[in-house]
């Protein structure tokens, strides 16, 4: 899995670091998303998929390796 967060659209609502800490934080000058892993091991796959899919602002991709 390849992790993209884009901190243009980030609008620093926190919820990929609530259901993935390991992977996300939040910058603290701005709130906004920081990528702390782009390439998570197999065992949080499913928390990063859950991540993308609270974000309100559609900022985490998660793109599937092949």
């Amino acid at each position: 899995m390849k992790v993209i967060a884009d901190r243009d659209r980030c609008i620093g609502a926190g919820q990929c670091v609530a259901a993935a800490p390991e992977v996300f934080d939040q910058d603290e000058q701005d709130g906004l998303v920081v990528l702390l892993d782009a390439a998570p091991d197999a065992e949080l796959h499913e928390a990063v998929r859950e991540a993308a899919t609270l974000c309100p602002a559609s900022a985490i991709l998660a793109r599937e390796d092949r």
